[in-house]
């Protein structure tokens, strides 16, 4: 798990069938930024803690053939 600040949200006019309908965000860490899926609602501005437990994801986007890693499982209070 990583705390890291959305700074903006990814599109794409062609991407995995897995991933349709979701939200991707730009998450900025100390090291990186990272993209990830989200279904809490979060923002740009937001705090968030993203995890990149491939495993929860796969259930998350119900697919194991999935490409995306990283999702948002924690948005912090302000």
């Amino acid at each position: 798990m990583i705390k890291g600040e959305v700074i903006g949200t990814a599109t794409a006019t062609v991407k995995h069938p897995t991933l349709n309908g979701w939200k991707m965000l730009v998450v900025r860490t100390e090291t990186e930024p990272y993209i990830a899926v989200d279904n809490l609602g979060a923002g740009v501005g937001d705090d968030v803690i993203i995890s990149s437990d491939g495993k929860f994801t796969s259930e998350l986007v119900d697919s194991k053939n999935t490409p995306i890693r990283w999702s948002v499982i924690g948005i912090a209070d302000k």
